[in-house]
């Protein structure tokens, strides 16, 4: 006898409120509490041989730290 299989797939659940909700407002927090913090301590150690240099460079590293780690969120 043959038998029909039937693929049967399951219904997409929701996110639980914590992925929709919560998740998002933490990670936004701590992106942008980890972006501030870092561009004011390459501001308050700067030397006067660097200028403009250190603090942009120090933004763009943090931006680009906050965004591989909380990108996915």
């Amino acid at each position: 006898q043959d038998v029909m299989d039937i693929e049967v797939k399951p219904k997409p659940s929701r996110p639980h409120w914590y992925e929709r909700h919560v998740q998002p407002c933490v990670a936004e927090l701590l992106g942008s509490a980890l972006f501030i913090f870092i561009g004011c301590l390459s501001v308050v150690e700067d030397s006067r041989g660097t200028g403009r240099l250190q603090p942009a460079l120090a933004h763009g590293l943090a931006l680009g730290v906050t965004v591989a780690v909380l990108g996915d969120i």
